[in-house]
């Protein structure tokens, strides 16, 4: 017999006494055997609740969709919820978009062909031809558009057109371009980005030698979904190293290249599993 297929349902709403019992009640009774329970309160008077449950049910298509439509006229809409149950049977779709620098590019890759991440890379797309051996030597499809000041309209279009239907989720790999509002709307999926620093500190161009000029005696990654507002959106992972004063712009560059890896790739793990909730411009983030 195959394993019974896992879920995880993940709520937020105004907080309020019995909302775990009420939602542990209704799985049990739909014959579902919850794995992992996870809550957050702002205040546990006025303020919100958020939930994350993983949980197994042995049924076909038929009861998971009557335990969502149960769900929704039973506990969601009394309890004004804002919820979503995901249930994926394999690895999730990433596209990856990527430009001259690689070292994010190549730790997705890597984690994905040895499935310390739950992804399969679909497509690459960079704005550069410099990683199409690297990238093709795993097997992903490698696709190249230029972009332009003048031609960033036609290159956003052709990079939805590579995405579309093809991934559940796009990461950008240290693609060193500006996503357009109307490019957000229509990819149709969560966008993630990687960057260097905390945010705002040091955005934009060469970031290390602002740091090292600054004397500063931290360097960071954040990791966050992707907006319109630049560099602004929720945040999901960050982290941080020490530096002295010894470390030159090189040093800087090697070390913040390695916690640019480590945040992206625990943020990429995170989206995954469901472990991210977002609340306005924040996160609650299980993990």
């Amino acid at each position: 017999m195959p394993d019974p297929a896992t879920a995880r349902l993940l709520i937020s709403c105004p907080d309020g006494p019995g909302i775990v019992a009420t939602v542990s009640s209704f799985l049990f009774e739909h014959g579902a055997n919850i794995l992992e329970s996870d809550q957050h309160s702002t205040d546990p008077v006025g303020g919100r609740f958020f939930m994350r449950m993983a949980f197994t049910l042995d049924g076909d298509d038929d009861a998971w969709a009557a335990l969502d439509r149960d769900f929704a006229v039973s506990v969601a809409e009394p309890r004004a919820m804002e919820w979503r149950l995901s249930r994926r049977t394999g690895p999730a779709r990433l596209a990856l978009l990527a430009s001259r620098e690689d070292h994010c590019l190549l730790d997705v890759l890597w984690r994905a062909s040895r499935r310390a991440l739950d992804a399969q890379v679909a497509v690459v797309v960079s704005n550069h031809e410099d990683a199409r051996g690297a990238v093709e030597s795993f097997g992903v499809p490698f696709v190249h558009v230029a972009v332009t000041k003048d031609t960033k309209a036609q290159s956003e279009a052709a990079i939805l057109r590579e995405l579309d239907g093809r991934c559940d989720a796009a990461v950008l790999a240290r693609y060193m371009q500006i996503l357009s509002a109307g490019f957000l709307r229509d990819v149709g999926v969560p966008v993630i980005n990687i960057h260097h620093s905390f945010l705002p500190a040091f955005a934009g161009a060469d970031p290390y030698r602002r740091a090292m000029e600054r004397g500063v005696k931290i360097i960071g990654a954040t990791a966050h979904y992707v907006t319109e507002e630049l560099d602004g959106g929720p945040i999901i992972e960050q982290d941080v190293v020490r530096v002295s004063h010894r470390a030159g712009v090189d040093e800087l560059t090697r070390r913040g290249a390695d916690i640019e890896r480590v945040v992206l790739a625990r943020a990429i793990q995170w989206h995954l599993e469901d472990r991210v909730l977002v609340d306005g411009n924040k996160t609650v983030v299980f993990a």
